[in-house]
């Protein structure tokens, strides 16, 4: 097996609120959107971020875990600067989200901050300016 992620799926309890965030907040476009069931969006050159109807995940996945707390998974941002870290964040805020975490310096040496989108998940905003850091992103010729 290669080492390789294609899809990060997650259930969400209310699909329409993930698509305004997403889609019509972050200006993200979907590359697949069936009303009720699920919204894909390409988030890399091989990625695709699924946000699926807790109905429809549970009906292809199985039972998922309910109750309170945090999910046990965060989803990262990195960024090639540490100055789009603040602007991304409230981007976020803007778009709705319903937590934003103020940006701090880790002792590990980058700078990040967090934010929930309508269903709970955690999005890490970072500046890594370590080797793992250049790793996760693309060349910096083929961004925006």
């Amino acid at each position: 097996m290669d080492p390789r992620v294609s899809f990060i799926s997650l259930a969400i309890p209310d699909l329409e609120a993930a698509r305004r965030f997403y889609v019509d907040g972050l200006g993200w476009e979907a590359v697949m959107d069936v009303p009720d069931d699920v919204v894909m969006i390409q988030v890399g050159e091989h990625l695709v971020l699924s946000l699926w109807a807790q109905a429809a995940f549970e009906a292809e996945v199985g039972e998922i875990r309910r109750g309170p707390g945090l999910a046990p998974i965060t989803l990262a941002h990195n960024l090639p600067d540490r100055g789009r870290v603040d602007a991304v964040l409230e981007e976020a805020r803007a778009a709705g989200a319903s937590y934003v975490e103020t940006p701090q310096e880790r002792e590990w040496g980058g700078y990040t901050g967090y934010f929930a989108d309508p269903a709970g998940y955690r999005w890490e905003v970072a500046w890594n300016p370590g080797d793992i850091g250049r790793l996760v992103l693309p060349d910096p010729k083929e961004t925006r």
